[in-house]
């Protein structure tokens, strides 16, 4: 009776196992509804925007246009005008790129990044999939996040 036990519980967590497997791979990558060639990318951005927002390069720190900014307004994705992040989400932080503690619903998308040995999530805008920067669980907000964005990937609209 016990090996009966012992084999019905191995089955078990093997056919759960098999089934965590097989939903992970029915995720499929998000739709974006703005695509373009490469080289209509390549038209429409500056030579720094693209490589970071199509190629997921970083701009160097405490360079950025916006990393000090805190004017009221909203932050849209440079390479198509989805909205991101309103201004009252924008907090100092000593990274050196912009930070904010919360995008808005739905604006963008996330990615496990695994590149330079590091475990980490990707922000995408969520209607081109343009690379924004990575999003930490360190943020000195209630949200405890801090989406730490290229300021080449985001335009500022002021209020």
């Amino acid at each position: 009776m016990k090996n009966v036990m012992y084999l019905f519980l191995v089955f078990s967590v093997i056919s759960c196992n098999g089934q965590k497997k097989n939903a992970a791979k029915k995720v499929e990558e998000p739709k974006f509804t703005v695509t373009k060639t490469d080289a209509e990318w390549k038209k429409t951005l500056s030579p720094l925007a693209y490589e970071v927002l199509r190629n997921k390069d970083t701009e160097p720190a405490f360079v950025g246009e916006y990393t000090n900014n805190f004017e009221k307004g909203i932050y849209v994705c440079a390479a198509c005008n989805n909205k991101l992040f309103n201004s009252d989400s924008k907090f100092h932080s000593d990274c050196g790129w912009p930070s904010f503690d919360k995008a808005i619903k739905g604006s963008v998308v996330y990615k496990t990044d695994s590149s330079f040995g590091m475990q980490r999530t990707e922000v995408m805008c969520a209607k081109c999939g343009g690379h924004l920067g990575h999003v930490f669980e360190d943020g000195p907000t209630a949200t405890a996040q801090r989406f730490c964005t290229n300021s080449i990937s985001v335009k500022f609209i002021k209020q």
